[in-house]
C-alpha cells in the first residue's frame, strides 16, 4: 500500500498497538530517507538514529528497567517486567537523538525541532507505506542512564522511540478538527 503525501497528512494517526513482521529492508529505507529530508537549517544534519529489533529490544528493555531500578530500587517485579517489556511493543524501534552542533545561527531548539521534524517524515513515511507508527518520550527519554546506555554524547538529547510495526487491530479514527479554530488572520479582522 503507497498512498499520497496529501493522505498521508491528511489520514495519519498513531497507532500504538502493532505486531510483526519487522518491515522490510526496503520499506526501513523508505522511512529512512523520509526523516532526511526534514527542514533543516544551514544544513547541520543535526540528528543520528538507532535502529533496534529482536534481541536489541530485549537490551534495550534491560536498559529500561535499570533506569526504573535505579530510580525506585524497590520497585515490584510486575513493575519491572512492564519496564523490560515496553520496546518489546513493536518490531521495530527507532531512537531519534538531536545532536546540538554549535552554530551562531542555528540554536539548540532549532537543532531539536529539525530532530522532530525528521521524526514527523517518518511516522509519514510509516503510514504511507502501510504500516503503524506511534512517537513515544516520557521521562525514558530524559533518563541520564538510558542516555549513558546508548552512549549518548553531552550535547545529544532523545527526540523520540519511534516504534513501527504492523497495525495490530483497526486504526483509530482521524478526530475531525475545524481549521478555522487553529488559524486566523493578523491583525484580526473587525
Amino acid at each position: 500500500m503507497s498512498v499520497d503525501a496529501i493522505s498521508a497528512l491528511h489520514q495519519r494517526v498513531s497507532v500504538p498497538r502493532l505486531t510483526g513482521p519487522v518491515p522490510t529492508v526496503e520499506q526501513q529505507q523508505a522511512i529512512f530517507q523520509a526523516a532526511l529530508r526534514a527542514p533543516d537549517h544551514a544544513y547541520l544534519r543535526p540528528w543520528r538514529f538507532l535502529v533496534m529489533q529482536g534481541e536489541q529490544l530485549e537490551a534495550l528493555g534491560e536498559l529500561f528497567g535499570q533506569s526504573a531500578l535505579a530510580d525506585t530500587p524497590d520497585l515490584s517485579a510486575d513493575t519491572l517486567a512492564r519496564f523490560q517489556g515496553l520496546p518489546l511493543r513493536a518490531p521495530l524501534v527507532i531512537v531519534a537523538i538531536s545532536c546540538h552542533q554549535e552554530h551562531p545561527k542555528v540554536p539548540a531548539i532549532e537543532q531539536d525541532l529539525a530532530c522532530g521534524a525528521a521524526v514527523s517524515n517518518m511516522l509519514l513515511a510509516a503510514h504511507a507505506l502501510g504500516l503503524g507508527a506511534v512517537w513515544r518520550t516520557g521521562a525514558l527519554a530524559y533518563h541520564p542512564l538510558i542516555k549513558r546506555g546508548l552512549g549518548l554524547a553531552e550535547n545529544e538529547q532523545i527526540i523520540a522511540f519511534l516504534y513501527v510495526g504492523q497495525p495490530a487491530g483497526e486504526r483509530k479514527q482521524v478526530p475531525q478538527l475545524n481549521v478555522d479554530d487553529f488559524f486566523q488572520p493578523w491583525p484580526p479582522q473587525a
